[in-house]
């Protein structure tokens, strides 16, 4: 059977769009918004009639009639902690994330977008494996102080659509095998997949440092600057996420700058590069310690997985641990459209949500 899936990702200052029949991407489009026009609104929430319209005209303006289409989904947002794959957009959802968010965030306007155009048109809506996801055992759980427990936030929509591919590209399933996934963008995150489950991860503020991250840095050193009076407390959120990391160094977010200045004898270029590969690695190593060491694959994925110095760099560190297999890219609205195609096919089922039931989880 055929089915018609629109896919909607909203950036900060952009919202990608894509349109699959079944597999095939019929239409990809990128809607940029104007730093002014983003300005006009208060909160993220407020944009959303804005970025609604843009969206439908791209749609009319390619001969897409919405009413052709099966489902809507939605980039997931940060509700509070989900199971993995796909959700029902309901009003509870959308309550939560227009009148509580838990940040204002701008993945936050998939699921309402998504929402809006699929009541217009009699179908479902979804979001699938929201940045919230959270599998963690209970061990994982524990930072090392009372009452202030790690946190499952990752890049979990492209890291499980990886591993999902990894296993049916050669012959798995994806609840048979023991993953890891490093996600290499502006920010970094690696996850461990146990039989279909991602039950711990290294998030990007607990492990490698990334373009615009600082990851994990020293905790006395931290809290001293924090007191020193010199910074702010917006000032010190900035200085571990957006200008933390390779920027912090050398005034750059992009890798591939980085690559040139070490190919024109920049020493301190080569030295921040080896270490975010050498830090990554580390993670990597951590977590194949969480299954004790029966790794069946390493992935490295995202959009700095198209480095091969970077690649090359992880790989000779971890590939005593298992296979490493390069799959770079963010992959994002691929990931949303056959995540949504597997609930249509009946391969997946779509949970309901119910913030009593997570609140039990």
């Amino acid at each position: 059977m055929n089915y018609r899936i629109l896919a909607i990702n909203p950036g900060s200052t952009s919202t990608k769009i894509a349109v699959y029949d079944n597999e095939e991407q019929l239409l990809v489009k990128g809607i940029d918004h104007k730093a002014e026009e983003i300005a006009n609104y208060e909160r993220i929430q407020d944009q959303f009639e804005m970025r609604k319209q843009e969206v439908l005209k791209v749609l009319a303006e390619n001969n897409i009639d919405i009413n052709t289409l099966s489902a809507v989904v939605g980039r997931g947002g940060l509700l509070p902690p989900v199971k993995s794959g796909a959700y029902l957009v309901n009003d509870e959802m959308i309550d939560r994330l227009v009148n509580r968010p838990v940040i204002e965030h701008a993945s936050n306007l998939g699921a309402i977008i998504s929402y809006e155009i699929a009541k217009s048109i009699g179908v479902n809506a979804y979001i699938y494996d929201s940045v919230a996801v959270d599998e963690f055992n209970d061990i994982a759980r524990l930072s090392g102080i009372k009452n202030m427990d790690r946190e499952s936030l990752s890049h979990a929509l492209n890291s499980r659509a990886m591993a999902i591919k990894f296993a049916k590209d050669n012959n798995k399933k994806y609840n048979e095998l023991n993953i890891i996934v490093a996600h290499l963008g502006g920010g970094i995150t690696v996850s461990v997949h146990e039989k279909g489950k991602m039950i711990d991860i290294v998030s990007d503020d607990e492990g490698p440092f990334s373009p615009e991250r600082s990851g994990r840095v020293p905790c006395k050193k931290l809290i001293n600057t924090c007191f020193s009076g010199n910074y702010t407390h917006k000032e010190m959120l900035k200085m571990i996420r957006g200008k933390g990391g390779i920027v912090s160094y050398l005034d750059t977010v992009d890798v591939r700058e980085v690559e040139k200045m070490m190919e024109e004898g920049n020493k301190e270029a080569k030295l921040v590069h080896d270490a975010m590969c050498y830090q990554v690695s580390k993670a990597i190593g951590e977590l194949a310690t969480v299954v004790e060491g029966k790794v069946d694959a390493i992935i490295l994925t995202g959009g700095i997985a198209y480095s091969k110095l970077v690649t090359k760099h992880i790989k000779r560190r971890v590939e005593f641990i298992s296979h490493v297999e390069i799959m770079p890219g963010e992959n994002e609205l691929d990931s949303l459209a056959l995540g949504t195609l597997r609930v249509l096919n009946n391969e997946e089922t779509a949970r309901e949500y119910k913030e009593e039931i997570l609140a039990n989880a």
